[in-house]
This record gives structure tokens, C-alpha cells and sequence, in this order.
């Protein structure tokens, strides 16, 4: 045990030190070295990107970290149990749950926490601590000025982050990662039922319903379960009525964005589906469909 009291010896916070605090986001450091490293963040970009997910990094450390995401290597491992970690940090972490430190106190209620985030969580929620960030348009607040800046964009419709493949806009840019891979192919998570890849998180959790027939959104009219929220909502557009979608040629109002889509093949005279039978072109997958009964009637009546 004398390896685990020095890593949690060396990372524990004496009592009455005083902290070094970020003046731009008010974050907090226990050695100053830490904090001009952090300072870095506001002013410089990020040097270090993964070759694998395009993200970028201040520090190389930092950088070498996250590629164990993608490795799955773990060289960190704990003494006691032998559970292995992919970050040093992690280890620290891991190692309160067999010395039941806590080195996280309250200074409202004095109640001592193991980890920092459940701090956070306790002084947001106990002690109802503001943000100190708040956004002048909408009452939401934020810990961070990097978060507020990033929701802000929600109202600004600011897209600073463009894709160099089809220029694409983006307002985040973690939002710009995911989307990349729809032009590098990749598909970093796996459906553990059916093998299937996917190249983003959200689109796994979605397909994941598949499997477990979950239908966690339900429709408040007529009590239809959905899978997925942009069904719901699409869905509800027959009870209201809404046709959010507008053609700018004839003003000609849709509740999808794929029927809008279909309709201005029209006006561009596009002709994208083809018979295969007789290769007649239509501006219209419904008019390809019913032509397509021309065909089927005539093996019908040809003589057996």
C-alpha cells in the first residue's frame, strides 16, 4: 500500500493553500505552472491534432491520452485490485475507492466528496451555486466562459467551423469531427448485437433501439411510440398541420424537408429516378413508381 499512499499523498490538496485562479474563466490550479500551461488555452490554438478523429490538443500529453480511445490500450493499472485504466488520472481516482479519501470539501456544508465533479454536482444542486456566466438572452447559465460562448452561438446562428470537403457550416466543432467521417468512412462504434459500425455516438445509441425495441417518445395526440425525437416530431406535423418547408419558386408548403426536395425537381426540371425497364427519366420517385405499373401490367398480359 505504500505505492498507493504516494500517488494520493502527492495529489491531495493541503488544507489552507492557496489556489491560483484562471482571471478569464476563474478555473482553479493548485500549482502555478498549471495555471500558465491553462492560460495557453485562451490565447493560442491547439498544435496537436489526432490523425484518427481530427481533434485537436494544446498539450502532446494530452493528444497521447486521447489516442487510447482509439488504441484501447490501458497502461495504467491498480495495485491492489489490478483493474487497468488508460490514464494516470483515472488511476488517482480509482485508488480513493480502496483508501475512502475524500479530498474534495464543500465550504458550505463542510461534506467531503472523492471526486471533484461530485463536488460540483453537490454545490449545484444542494447549495444552488450560480453560474457565473449568463447568457443575456436566455436565463441559462454556465461555469465556463467557453460554454457560454459556445451557446450563444445558438442564438447568433454562427457557424465558424466549415468543412473543406462540401463546405458544410457548423456551429461546433466537435459537430465539424463527427461529420468528417461521412468523407473519411470512419466508423468508430460497433453495435454489440449486430456487429453494425457507426460514425457517430448518437447514431449507435439510435440504432440501439432496434434491438431493444425502445420507443422512449411518445406522441401526446393519439399515443404513438417512436424511437427516435425527429420521428416524433415529424409525426405530430399530421395533428397540427404545420408545413414548415416552403418552395421559393411557387411558395408551395411541405411538412418534410424530403418531400420539398422532391417537389423542386420540378422547377430545375432534375429528372433523378430512372426506369430501369425502359430508362425513362421522372422528376419524381412517386411518378417512377406508377409508371413502373405500365411495366407489370405488361407481363401480365403477355401469353404464358
Amino acid at each position: 500500500m505504500t505505492e498507493m499512499n504516494s500517488i494520493m499523498e502527492h495529489t491531495s490538496v493541503p488544507s489552507g493553500q492557496e489556489l491560483n485562479q484562471c482571471s478569464l474563466c476563474l478555473k482553479l490550479f493548485k500549482f502555478k505552472a498549471h495555471l500558465v500551461l491553462h492560460l495557453k488555452s485562451h490565447s493560442v490554438g491547439k498544435p496537436y491534432q489526432c490523425s484518427m478523429c481530427l481533434k485537436d490538443f494544446l498539450q502532446k500529453s494530452d493528444l497521447i491520452n486521447h489516442m487510447r480511445a482509439h488504441t484501447q490500450e490501458k497502461p495504467y493499472q491498480c495495485s491492489v485490485c489490478q483493474k487497468e485504466v488508460s490514464r494516470k488520472s483515472h488511476l488517482i481516482s480509482h485508488m480513493r475507492a480502496h483508501t475512502q479519501e475524500k479530498p474534495y470539501q464543500c465550504s458550505e456544508c463542510l461534506k467531503d466528496f472523492k471526486h471533484k465533479i461530485s463536488l460540483t454536482l453537490h454545490q449545484q444542486r444542494v447549495h444552488k451555486q450560480e453560474n457565473p456566466y449568463q447568457c443575456s438572452e436566455c436565463p441559462k447559465g454556465f461555469s465556463g466562459k467557453s460554454d457560454l460562448i459556445k451557446h450563444m452561438r445558438v442564438h447568433t446562428k454562427e457557424k465558424p467551423y466549415q468543412c473543406s470537403e462540401c463546405l458544410k457550416d457548423f456551429s461546433q466543432k466537435s459537430n465539424l469531427q463527427v461529420h468528417m467521417r461521412v468523407h473519411t468512412r470512419e466508423k468508430a462504434y460497433q453495435c454489440s448485437e449486430c456487429l453494425k459500425d457507426f460514425s457517430g455516438k448518437s447514431d449507435l445509441i439510435k440504432h440501439t433501439r432496434v434491438h431493444t425495441q425502445k420507443k422512449p417518445y411518445q406522441c401526446s395526440e393519439c399515443l404513438k411510440h417512436f424511437s427516435q425525437k425527429s420521428n416524433l416530431i415529424r409525426h405530430m406535423r399530421v395533428h397540427t398541420h404545420e408545413k414548415p418547408y416552403q418552395c421559393l419558386e411557387c411558395l408551395k408548403e411541405f411538412s418534410q424537408k424530403t418531400c420539398l426536395i422532391q417537389h423542386m425537381n420540378i422547377h430545375s426540371h432534375k429528372k433523378a429516378y430512372q426506369c430501369s425497364v425502359c430508362l425513362k427519366d421522372f422528376s419524381q420517385k412517386p411518378s417512377l413508381i406508377r409508371h413502373m405499373k405500365v411495366h407489370t401490367r405488361e407481363k401480365s398480359n403477355q401469353c404464358s
